[in-house]
């Protein structure tokens, strides 16, 4: 700290990257404490209020002027300060996303033109999306089960969404049937307008570590999943539980996936769906997430792959759950998640409730989906428990895939 006998403005040094900068006073006796951006000075008078004030919000120009009049010296001439505790003032609380405003469009409104019935399909999942978000926040969990907050064991949190997204699909009266992958079945939704399938909690093993996880869930038009095609999806949407919940959503007829952000602060848009960006290309670029690595050992051209990435010396980026590692090829617009099989290492997610909903969204997004000969929209659904191999991104690492992996394994 520098003691001052006089409130002579020169003297205050304190750099200042702001023009709105507080300064905060309290008087004990004849000495006050100042904090000025982070910069502490010890005051002895009480009539240096409106001094004081007209220095904190002087402009940075005027500021730097009367500093040099008054002493002849320029910042870089004038005597090191010391320091003690931060250079600055930290917010009181977070700051909301610079995407997001007042005027930002709410899932409601960007649906505003979408058929009805479709429009309560996709708000049901959204709906649950949001629920399933808190829980996950929450639920004291473990890898077999959630606690309440007396101990008490719950239900496990995949069940747990499982339960919400029927519900809330039911209470729709727009879904004829759904089935999820936690129930491979076709279940009759009492509605009618629009089938859904949907894998719960996508990465529900690594929910213990506190890693993202997510929802899939792909929404097509009558009353049947067995048979259906990916080319016939009305929409398809990803929802990620991370540091914030987004859901990532793809319309048939509207250009594009975009993802939306749930707010989650105090503001007046608490609990609202708002879009903060928009994806419509996948570029090239070196970033791969890599499933199924044990295949490499008896898939010689999975292996080769693998190898061209360490070679070229792209970045890894797989955290173990396919939601949030292609969620990343989204958000930073280029790369390749693969899950490819071989002999000993099969096949493992299913087309119905996890291949085809996304190779949707990357698509309308602008990347590609394989099954390492044909895009994953183009396979009919024989049965729910149908698997396959798979890779999206760029349309350049989707075909270096193909080339090297094809579907010798299938």
């Amino acid at each position: 700290p520098v003691e001052v006998t006089s409130m002579d403005s020169s003297l205050l040094h304190a750099p200042s990257k702001s023009r709105t900068s507080r300064c905060a006073m309290v008087s004990i006796g004849v000495n006050a404490v100042l904090a000025v951006v982070g910069l502490t000075v010890a005051a002895s008078s009480f009539g240096a209020n409106a001094e004081l004030a007209s220095v904190a919000t002087m402009p940075k120009t005027a500021f730097r002027a009367s500093t040099v009049a008054a002493t002849g010296l320029r910042k870089s001439q004038m005597p090191a300060q010391k320091f003690y505790g931060a250079r600055r003032m930290m917010p009181m609380r977070a700051v909301e996303s610079p995407a997001v405003t007042e005027k930002s469009v709410t899932i409601e409104e960007f649906l505003g033109n979408t058929e009805p019935k479709l429009q309560k399909s996709i708000m049901a999942m959204f709906s649950a999306c949001k629920e399933i978000g808190y829980k996950i926040r929450t639920a004291s969990c473990d890898k077999q089960a959630c606690f309440n907050a007396f101990g008490d064991e719950q239900l496990a949190i995949d069940v747990l969404a499982d339960n919400v997204i029927f519900e809330n699909l039911k209470a729709s009266g727009s879904v004829a049937t759904a089935s999820s992958e936690e129930e491979p079945t076709e279940v009759n939704m009492g509605g009618e307008g629009y089938s859904v399938a949907f894998d719960p909690l996508d990465g529900s093993s690594i929910i213990d570590t506190n890693f993202a996880v997510g929802t899939i869930y792909g929404i097509w038009p009558g009353s049947k999943l067995v048979g259906v095609k990916g080319t016939e999806l009305k929409a398809a949407g990803m929802g990620v539980y991370g540091p914030r919940t987004t859901m990532t959503l793809a319309v048939d007829g509207i250009e594009g996936a975009h993802e939306f952000l749930l707010i989650d602060d105090m503001s007046s848009r608490h609990g609202q769906w708002v879009l903060s960006q928009s994806f419509m290309t996948v570029g090239e670029g070196k970033l791969f997430a890599p499933g199924n690595l044990r295949a490499t050992k008896d898939n010689p051209g999975y292996e080769q792959l693998f190898n061209y990435w360490y070679d070229n010396q792209y970045q890894l980026r797989y955290t173990g759950g396919m939601v949030p590692d292609v969620n990343q090829i989204l958000v930073k617009g280029k790369g390749i998640f693969a899950n490819a099989a071989s002999k000993s290492a099969k096949a493992k997610l299913r087309l119905l409730y996890e291949v085809a909903p996304i190779g949707y969204i990357m698509e309308k997004a602008g990347g590609a989906s394989t099954n390492g000969e044909q895009s994953v929209l183009n396979l009919e659904v024989q049965q729910t428990e149908d698997r396959s191999q798979v890779a999206y991104g760029s349309k350049g690492e989707v075909a270096r895939f193909e080339e090297l992996v094809g579907t010798k394994y299938l």
